[in-house]
């Protein structure tokens, strides 16, 4: 009798240890961060959908390792002419993003990003990330990629 209560109390401290889930009061929402770009004349440093030469309607994201389209916004207001790239690291993967005006690529985008679990959260961290066929310069303080554009 004393072997069946020593194993039921074994038994129930094994599943209060089970059941206890240190996350539960823990509210966390991590996003990956979104990559914003503006593209500039080279020439003139200008904006070239606030210019007119560019129109936000003629932008096309595709990541050429499946050829499927990827979410985007564009924002365009207050004279900010933005593309901005959000649906890339919600889960674990690489991709090489083709970004086309007018069905010419301006530019190309590489991420490897990778999905990860740690004190109650999921975040994402990115292995690598860069702009390809394109000068750029990138501005931490802003998180803003300029791509450079000669307009044909």
């Amino acid at each position: 009798m004393m072997k069946f209560y020593l194993r039921l109390i074994v038994l129930l401290i094994f599943l209060s240890a089970c059941s206890n889930n240190t996350c539960k009061d823990v509210d966390c929402f991590s996003p990956p961060e979104s990559f914003t770009f503006e593209l500039v004349d080279r020439s003139t440093g200008e904006n070239l959908f606030a210019s007119g030469i560019f129109n936000s309607s003629d932008i096309a994201v595709v990541n050429s390792l499946d050829a499927l389209p990827r979410e985007f916004t564009f924002i365009d207001e207050d004279e900010i002419d933005l593309l901005v790239i959000y649906s890339v690291g919600w889960d674990t993967e690489v991709v090489n993003l083709a970004v086309s005006v007018s069905g010419q690529v301006v530019f190309n985008f590489y991420v490897d990003a990778e999905r990860l679990s740690g004190n109650c959260c999921s975040y994402t961290r990115f292995n690598e990330v860069s702009v390809d066929n394109a000068d750029f310069e990138y501005d931490s303080s802003t998180g803003i990629y300029t791509i450079f554009v000669q307009p044909q």
